[in-house]
């Protein structure tokens, strides 16, 4: 320190410096805590540097974020049992070469179309689809894309996504520029007026 001079150490950690007896050395290291130590009456010094911070092993990040025609692929395949009890198929059946005889009705097209099974599994099927069509504009529509193009934040991005959330037909045929289009106008009324499209909060009736 009376030099305010800085040397390195080679690869083993060794150094050597022309220095006094009562000069105080400092060494710092990358990862350890800072050390002083005064220059003692002998030949050689030691310093014994504490870590400041964890070695941990390398990790390995995956994206687990499907698209939304995967995330569907997935979901019906966990349902698929619905898939088959929802279908309606054809109700009136036709014989046919392998199958001879005239036009009858189909059982299981019957079941499925008026049991409360197969009514249920039709409205799981609605429920799918919608999520489907919610994952669509949400793989596209998303608060960093809105965060680049207008600069809002926390509760006001919020508040202006739900305001303005675009359609899921808009989503499907709307370009990159079209999209940003959209939401740079959307923005303008935004600011015009911030709660223009906003839902007023439910009420709850008594009676």
């Amino acid at each position: 320190m009376r030099t305010h001079t800085g040397f390195y150490n080679n690869t083993k950690g060794e150094f050597t410096t022309k220095a006094l007896l009562g000069d105080t050395l400092v060494a710092a290291v990358h990862g350890y805590n800072v050390d002083t130590l005064v220059i003692p009456k002998a030949n050689a010094v030691l310093f014994y540097l504490k870590r400041n911070s964890i070695q941990l092993q390398e990790v390995t990040i995956n994206d687990t974020l499907l698209s939304p025609d995967k995330r569907l692929n997935r979901t019906k395949n966990e349902y698929k049992d619905i898939y088959f009890k929802g279908d309606p198929q054809d109700i009136l059946q036709m014989g046919t070469e392998n199958r001879p005889g005239g036009a009858g009705l189909g059982i299981d097209a019957i079941f499925s179309l008026l049991s409360r099974e197969g009514k249920n599994a039709r409205y799981l099927q609605e429920i799918i689809e919608r999520d489907y069509k919610d994952n669509i504009i949400n793989y596209r529509y998303t608060a960093t894309l809105i965060n680049r193009v207008t600069g809002l934040t926390d509760d006001r991005l919020l508040d202006f996504m739900q305001q303005y959330r675009p359609s899921y037909n808009f989503i499907l045929r709307a370009d990159e520029y079209q999209l940003i289009s959209f939401i740079k106008e959307s923005f303008r009324r935004y600011q015009s007026n911030p709660t223009l499209n906003r839902l007023p909060p439910l009420i709850p009736e008594y009676k």
